[in-house]
């Protein structure tokens, strides 16, 4: 079974690459996914006849005991079978569907197996969380198979309205899993259903489940998505909506109901819905007619009639419900597939304007006649064999909910008949008759008219039949299948007693009632009279229907579901844009101020209470400050100081900190802010912390550089009014913020149960790490996977940031001097006096800047610091396992050093500086980290474990290498590639955004030669 999983979801991703070489052959290939499936479903029949379930088990997260836990019983077997050969049938039938040039054939294959292979894994799954895993895939896939025709609205909007139903659903079935789970102390399905938890979570967890039945199978009153997904292109729908994704919602009710069906909860959301929506969806389809919606409503009805039998609760209604559930998808993915066929060949799906289709598609029109022998009970198909024992059922079942079940069962068998000619004469009738019952206007367009106008003749009481020119044969690929599909309803019908055998160990699962049986022949019973009843009242409705839409026409009936949705989500619309406007006022400043005194009243007010117990208010002073120098406030004895000069320090940052809530310049607060931050950095080198002190240090002061570039493009001020009751707004919320974090980090420690982990990494950071500096050992190896997260949402920031800025597409292009730029690079014909001269200069885009912003003394600097930096940078690099320092560190300090390069040459020098592409840098430096972890498990290694290496190199010496150096390296490049991108965004395109238009390389040269340079 995973080996079926895995196999489809290769086959996914290849889709594309393979209708690229192939074209529509592809969709052969890509049927071999669905093949298997089936093949596995078939190659266990034996053992499923026996009734074993065989089993398959991955660890997924064994520390939270998930796994991907497949099983195989009858009910899985007969869902895996369909979903495999239906699967199959359908990508063979979409190899001559779709034209030779149609666009994203890719892209649709690919998301038809990778639909399929979440089905087979939804039906196998035998663990409720994989189970839901695979349930939103599949919302997912069939979201974008709804909308595959992504210009046209009625597309969108189907496939928009598909995905909100279907994942409400899914929402309201997650929170009824988990309180099951919880409940059953256990994940595993087969677990449940073999010992079911009681009690009235229970119960609401069942209707959750049942909540996300109904909406997957377009159950009452979530019904409306289903005809609206007929937008689809015809495979989809013959696919999803007949025979996979509407029967998870049935599959679901299935599997649980042996468990739950004796609560009364779910016995009456079942028969409520299940009735309600077998009746409503027949009485919709006697007045469609397009062909595709008639067969949409008979779904939503035959769906209904599958909640009722499999959701009932006795074996022989489950019996009955399982082969209803097999020959339902085989006659309705016919019926589906003969759509497209009829679509293709007269261009129109209404069966108003079809005639003579029948002699020119006759191997269509035997399919369809087969199918819908099928679909309404006729007898010898296996339609009739699973009505027949559905009625037998409730017969035997002889009590008045039984007898309520069958005549809701026989009126929705009798509109099922009606809907089930209506559809076949209209698709296939000889000729087409004297206005059909068309409106006017399409009365005129059926005999040729154009649209709007009359005909200029009295038409015909018998309008001539379609000319056979316009009916076109269609490919093998698109009539073999649903033809197969049609035989294999009669073939199986034909030997009923093979699939009683094989469907019963489910159904004997069921606690009670009658075993049931299948059969062709139940003899002269009252089930048998009934069934006559359903074809008379069938056939009469059918040659009345002119009349019974006349009649519903008439009728009042109160507004659909779909319009109610519509109004709904109208309404919803209105409502977040009222609630946006009213909370996203564009200010960031309130935005932030709300979140913090969020966070201060609601979880400060609960750790005070919580704490110190005193519901009177805040902990009080118990002591004054003792004779050792602690304070003690309520249960916390806190040390103000350890020497006096963090008193000094914590001073500045305190008046640092709140001369920056009153400032009203930006870079006034740049500045006090940076204070603050370096007055940390200070506290941490008291503390003994140089690594994280040195951090602090290189952080800071590159995000005062970041905000210095930023501020060129903001006004000066944060507001043109003097506000300053805002600035005291500000201080009392960072005074409040800080208090109540500052109580957080005091209690922390109080509330700690077990022994902390990090008291074991000085001898882990030694004998694991092979380093002495145990904050660097920690970040490559301790909690290396925590870093690989860290760089990787550096990355995802860094390109955020560069799409925020850049106003054109970004391109791989790094700004460079060319002759063309630098009108100071040599030049052909150049003397050779001039040439040494030219080529002496170090920063080489200095003379592109204005002259008003050169500092020579800044290049001189920048002359001098720049190779050193680099040169630490690299110290930093190789000496941070045992000393201060790190890749990250280093990265900071190789960052600030093209920084300086960039501030004192502009973006052309940082071109040169740096002549790689940034995103070049950040992947290297990310596939570089995460790629120790793959060496590693090569080696039959942990993840990301460091292999400690000691060399003697001749003239070096003895060389201690550690592979998590090779870690650092890439959390190096990391740096150094956000920084780059930094640059080239908050430095280099800005530059070029300011930068006047008509500004021009001739216009540089002349400014230079009018300063005198080399270029006059």
């Amino acid at each position: 079974m995973l080996l079926v999983l895995l196999a489809h979801g290769i086959l996914a991703l290849l889709a594309p690459a393979l209708v690229d070489r192939l074209g529509r052959r592809a969709f052969w290939v890509l049927a071999l996914g669905p093949a298997g499936a089936a093949a596995y479903a078939l190659s266990q029949t034996s053992a499923v006849y026996a009734g074993e379930t065989p089993t398959e088990r991955l660890e997924w997260i064994p520390a939270l005991g998930l796994a991907v836990d497949l099983r195989l019983d009858s009910l899985s077997w007969l869902m895996l079978l369909i979903v495999g050969a239906v699967g199959t049938l359908v990508l063979l039938y979409c190899s001559s569907y779709f034209a030779k040039d149609a666009r994203g054939l890719g892209r649709f294959g690919g998301f038809l197996v990778a639909f399929a292979g979440s089905m087979a894994g939804l039906v196998t799954a035998d663990d409720m969380l994989l189970l839901f895993v695979f349930w939103e895939l599949t919302t997912v896939f069939s979201y974008l198979l709804i909308g595959h025709y992504a210009d046209r609205t009625s597309s969108r909007r189907a496939a928009m309205q598909a995905l909100v139903v279907t994942t409400a659903g899914g929402l309201a079935m997650l929170v009824g899993v988990v309180i099951l789970g919880v409940a059953a102390d256990t994940w595993s399905v087969s677990a449940v259903i073999a010992d079911p938890p009681t009690g009235p979570a229970v119960t609401v967890a069942v209707v959750c489940l049942l909540a996300g039945a109904a909406t997957k199978s377009a159950l009452v009153p979530t019904h409306f998505w289903l005809p609206a997904a007929m937008a689809a292109p015809t495979p989809v729908s013959a696919y999803l909506h007949a025979a996979a994704m509407v029967k998870a919602g049935i599959y679901l009710v299935a599997r649980f109901a042996p468990a739950f069906s004796d609560l009364t909860a779910w016995r009456t959301v079942v028969l409520v819905l299940g009735g309600t929506t077998l009746l409503l969806g027949g009485y919709r389809a006697l007045k469609q007619h397009d062909l595709k919606l008639v067969l949409a409503f008979g779904t939503v009805s035959q769906l209904g009639l599958l909640t009722l039998l499999l959701g009932y609760g006795t074996r022989a209604t489950a019996l009955a419900g399982l082969a209803l559930l097999g020959a339902h998808a085989m006659f309705k993915a016919s019926l589906f597939l003969v759509v497209g066929v009829v679509d293709a060949a007269t261009g129109t799906r209404d069966l108003r304007k079809l005639a003579g289709v029948g002699r020119r598609l006759p191997v269509t029109a035997l399919a369809a006649t087969l199918a819908t022998a099928s679909m309404i009970g006729l007898p010898p198909f296996a339609g009739y064999v699973a009505k027949e024992a559905a009625l037998v059922a409730w017969e035997h079942d002889g009590d008045v909910l039984g007898r309520v079940m069958t005549v809701v069962v026989a009126v929705g068998s009798a509109l099922t008949v009606a809907y089930g000619l209506r559809f076949l004469w209209g698709a296939f009738k000889p000729r087409l008759p004297a206005s059909a019952g068309l409106p006017e206007r399409e009365v005129a367009t059926a005999h040729g008219a154009a649209p709007g106008t009359t005909p200029t003749t009295t038409p015909p009481a018998a309008a001539p039949e379609v000319a056979p020119g316009t009916i076109h044969p269609q490919p093998f690929w698109m009539v073999a299948p649903p033809l197969v599909l049609a035989v294999l309803g009669l073939v199986v019908a034909l030997v009923p007693q093979v699939g009683q055998e094989l469907l019963a160990p489910y159904a004997n699962t069921y606690p009670a009632g009658d075993p049931g049986h299948l059969a062709l022949w139940e003899g002269f019973t009252p089930a048998l009279a009934i069934t006559v009843a359903v074809f008379l009242a069938g056939g009469l409705a059918f040659w009345q229907r002119a009349r019974i839409e006349r009649l519903q026409e008439s009728l009042w009936s109160p507004d659909g579901a779909d319009v109610l949705y519509r109004r709904f989500m109208r309404k919803l619309d209105r409502l977040a844009s009222d609630v946006t406007a009213g909370t996203q006022r564009g200010s960031l400043p309130f935005y932030l101020g709300v979140i913090l005194v969020t966070l201060a009243v609601g979880p400060g007010l609960a750790l005070a209470f919580g704490l110190v117990g005193n519901p009177g208010g805040l902990p009080v002073a118990a002591d004054a400050v003792g004779r050792d120098g602690v304070l003690h406030l309520g249960p916390f004895a806190l040390v103000p100081w350890d020497r006096p000069a963090q008193l000094v320090i914590v001073a500045v940052v305190v008046l640092a900190a709140i001369l920056t809530a009153r400032a009203r310049r930006r870079l006034k607060a740049v500045i006090l802010a940076g204070v603050a931050g370096y007055g940390n950095a200070a506290l941490f080198l008291l503390h003994g912390a140089p690594d994280l002190a040195l951090t602090q240090v290189l952080c800071e002061t590159l995000t005062l550089v970041v905000m210095v570039l930023v501020l060129r493009r903001l006004p000066p001020y944060f507001s043109d009014r003097p506000l300053a009751a805002s600035r005291w707004v500000r201080l009392a919320i960072g005074v409040m913020t800080g208090l109540v974090v500052m109580a957080f980090v005091a209690a922390a420690p109080l509330i700690r149960v077990h022994v902390p982990v990090s008291v074991d990494f000085p001898v882990e950071a030694e004998t694991f790490g092979g380093g002495h500096n145990i904050v660097n050992v920690t970040l490559v190896d301790i909690r290396a996977w925590d870093t690989v997260g860290e760089i990787s949402v550096l990355l995802v920031a860094a390109t955020g940031v560069a799409s925020l800025v850049f106003l054109r597409q970004r391109s791989g292009d790094v700004l460079r001097l060319d002759r063309a730029a630098n009108p100071q690079a040599v030049q052909p014909g150049d003397s050779a006096a001039a040439q040494p001269a030219r080529q002496g200069r170090w920063l080489l885009a200095g003379p592109t800047l204005d002259p008003g912003q050169r500092s020579m003394l800044f290049e001189v600097l920048t002359r001098v610091i720049f190779y050193p930096m680099i040169l630490f940078a690299l110290f930093l690099l190789f000496s941070g396992h045992n000393a201060p320092g790190g890749g990250f560190a280093a990265g900071l300090v190789a960052g600030l050093a093209l920084t300086v390069r960039y501030l004192a040459g502009g973006r052309f020098e940082l071109g040169e500086a740096a002549p790689v592409h940034p995103g070049l840098v950040l992947g290297t430096g990310l596939f570089l980290s995460a790629g120790v972890g793959l060496v590693a498990l090569l080696a039959g290694q942990e993840a990301l474990e460091s292999t400690i290496l000691d060399l003697h190199v001749p003239l070096i010496g003895d060389v201690h290498l550690v592979t998590s150096l090779f870690f650092d390296v890439g959390v190096f490049l990391v740096v150094i590639g956000l920084v780059i991108d930094i640059l080239r965004t908050f430095g280099a395109e800005l530059d070029r955004q300011a930068e006047p238009f008509a500004w021009s390389i001739g216009q540089r040269r002349r400014v230079e030669v009018r300063q005198g340079g080399d270029g006059a």
